[in-house]
C-alpha cells in the first residue's frame, strides 16, 4: 500500500488544477460583451451558455431566421458542465436503455427512434456549419471488472437485443483483444456511442449561433424574472431584456426558478487526463478502436483516448455538499487521489503514467436521472434541465422541448410522459443529504457484493435514484 500511494502522488505531482478542455489558451474566443442597461428586446431570451442553450438558439433560428434572439451566459462560454465533461456522445435520451424500459416501457421504441434521429441531427449540424470538434463515433464499452458485474453486461446486452437496439457481447478474451485489462471479465459493446471535444464543440455552436444572427452575452447573471404585458423581462446584473418567451437551460445552477431546486442535485464529478501516450504505452494497453470505456458498477468509471492520445479517466465519486453547496473550492479533492490509484488498477502496465490536469463539474442529477421539463410564468417561461452526466448530446432534444413548450406547440416530443411527468422532488434538508449518504453506501455495498439492499429496493419501488 506504501507503494501504490507514494505511485498514485507521482503521477499527480505535475497535474494542474484546471480544466483539459479549456487549459488551452490559443483556442479560446474572444469574450462577448455583457448585456449593460435597460430597454433590450427580443422575440426569445436563452438563458444559460451550455449545451442547452446553445442548441436552443440555434435551432429557434434554424425554424425561424427572422426572430430576434438573445443568450446571457453568467460567466464564459464552456466553464461550466458542458465544458468539463468526458466528451460522451450517447443517443439515449434516458439515461441507457434500462431506465428508459424502467421508467417508460411503452414508449421506450419512441424515445430509441427520437434519441438515434437527434444523433444524427447533432452530427449534421456540426458538419454543416463547420465546427471542429473532432466528433467522432468509436462506439462504447461497458465492461466488468467483478464476477457480479459480468452477470450486469449480460443482463444489458439482453435488453439490447430483445428491443432490437444494437449491441455486441463480448467475453473476457474479446474485450481484452479490444482494450487490455487484467480486470476486464466479460464486455458489450454499443457502437453508437461518440466522442467529442466538448468544450469546442461549446464554442463552435456559439460561432454557428452568431453567425445565424443570435446575440451572445457573457458574464450576465440572469437575477429574476418578471410578467411583463405577454412577455417576460429578464432582469440582469447590468440591465434587463423584454423577452416574448424565455427558454432556461442553466443545469446545475438554477437561477431565478427556484423550482427547479427540488428536482435537480448538484453534484460533483471529479476527472484526471493524463500526457500523451508513448507508442509504446500504447501498444501495452491495445485500444486501437479508441472506443469510450466505462464499467458496469453503480459507481463507475468512464475513459477515454483523445486524438493525441491522452488518457481522460474519470467518474465513481459523486459528491453532494450540504445543502448543495456549489463553490469552486470543491472541485479539488482526494477524488482525484482515488481516480489515479484506480487508473493504475485497471492498467498496471502503463505505471510511470502522469497526469497533466486534475477538476471536476457540477452534474445536475434527477431523481430518475432524467430532465425535468416545464413552464412558468404562464407558459412564457419553459426550461429543460437534469440531465445526469449525459447531456452532451441530449441537451439538443431538451432544447427542442423547451423551444416547443415555449412556443405552445403540441409537437411528438411535448407528448411524451417523459416530458410531461415530473421526476419524484427531492426531500428538503437535512433529509436531502441524509438519504443521499444512505444511498451512496448502499450502492457501495452493492458493488462489493452485487446485491441490492433494502433501502435501494424501496428506492427502487417509489422511483427514485442518485447517479452521476
Amino acid at each position: 500500500m506504501p507503494a501504490l500511494a507514494s505511485a498514485v502522488r507521482a503521477s499527480l505531482a505535475d497535474a494542474v488544477p484546471d480544466v483539459f478542455w479549456t487549459d488551452r489558451p490559443e483556442l479560446l474566443p474572444p469574450a462577448r460583451p455583457a448585456l449593460t442597461g435597460h430597454g433590450h428586446r427580443a422575440d426569445l431570451v436563452v438563458v444559460g451558455g451550455g449545451f442547452t442553450g446553445l442548441w436552443a438558439a440555434v435551432q429557434a433560428k434554424e425554424r425561424d431566421p427572422a426572430r430576434e434572439v438573445l443568450l446571457l451566459e453568467r460567466g464564459r462560454l464552456a466553464v461550466a458542465a458542458s465544458g468539463r465533461n468526458g466528451g460522451f456522445v450517447s443517443p439515449s435520451l434516458t439515461h441507457g436503455l434500462a431506465q428508459g424500459v424502467a421508467c417508460w416501457p411503452e414508449e421506450v421504441a419512441t424515445l430509441e427512434r427520437l434519441g438515434a434521429e437527434n444523433m444524427a441531427g447533432l452530427a449534421q449540424a456540426v458538419e454543416r456549419y463547420g465546427i471542429d470538434c473532432d466528433l467522432h463515433v468509436p462506439g462504447e464499452l461497458t465492461l466488468a471488472l467483478d464476477e457480479h458485474q459480468v452477470c450486469a453486461v449480460r443482463e444489458a446486452y439482453s435488453l439490447h437485443r430483445d428491443h432490437g437496439v444494437e449491441a455486441r457481447l463480448l467475453s473476457a478474451q474479446e474485450a481484452r483483444a479490444r482494450v487490455d485489462s487484467p480486470r476486464y471479465l466479460a464486455g458489450m459493446l454499443d457502437p453508437t456511442v461518440g466522442l467529442v471535444d466538448p468544450a469546442r464543440l461549446v464554442w463552435g455552436l456559439a460561432e454557428a449561433a452568431e453567425r445565424l444572427g443570435v446575440r451572445v452575452h457573457e458574464d450576465t447573471a440572469v437575477t429574476a424574472f418578471d410578467e411583463d404585458g405577454d412577455g417576460v423581462r429578464v432582469a440582469t446584473e447590468w440591465g434587463s431584456v423584454r423577452g416574448r418567451r424565455v427558454v432556461v437551460g442553466t443545469g446545475a445552477f438554477r437561477g431565478p426558478l427556484r423550482r427547479l431546486g427540488w428536482y435537480t442535485l448538484p453534484v460533483y464529478d471529479h476527472v484526471l487526463m493524463s500526457e500523451p501516450l508513448t507508442a509504446a504505452q500504447l501498444a501495452a494497453v491495445g485500444w486501437e478502436g479508441r472506443e469510450g470505456l466505462t464499467d458496469a458498477g453503480n459507481q463507475f468509471h468512464y475513459y477515454r483516448r483523445t486524438l493525441d492520445d491522452r488518457v481522460l479517466f474519470g467518474g465513481y465519486d459523486a459528491n453532494y455538499h450540504f445543502p448543495g453547496r456549489i463553490d469552486p473550492r470543491l472541485e479539488q479533492s482526494s477524488s482525484h487521489e482515488l481516480l489515479a490509484a484506480h487508473f493504475q488498477a485497471i492498467f498496471p502496465q502503463l505505471e510511470g503514467v502522469r497526469f497533466t490536469h486534475r477538476w471536476a463539474g457540477v452534474i445536475d442529477t434527477t431523481s430518475r436521472f432524467t430532465p425535468v421539463f416545464g413552464t412558468a410564468l404562464g407558459g412564457r417561461v419553459a426550461y429543460a434541465v437534469g440531465y445526469t452526466g449525459l447531456g452532451v448530446a441530449s441537451t439538443r432534444f431538451g432544447a427542442r422541448v423547451a423551444l416547443d413548450l415555449a412556443d405552445g406547440q403540441d409537437s411528438e416530443a411535448t407528448r411524451l410522459a417523459m416530458v410531461r411527468r415530473k421526476p419524484l422532488p427531492f426531500p428538503p434538508e437535512p433529509l436531502r443529504s441524509l438519504g443521499v449518504r444512505a444511498t451512496r453506501a448502499s450502492l457501495a455495498a452493492e458493488d462489493r457484493t452485487g446485491r441490492r439492499n433494502l433501502w435501494l429496493r424501496a428506492m427502487d419501488a417509489v422511483g427514485i435514484g442518485f447517479d452521476s
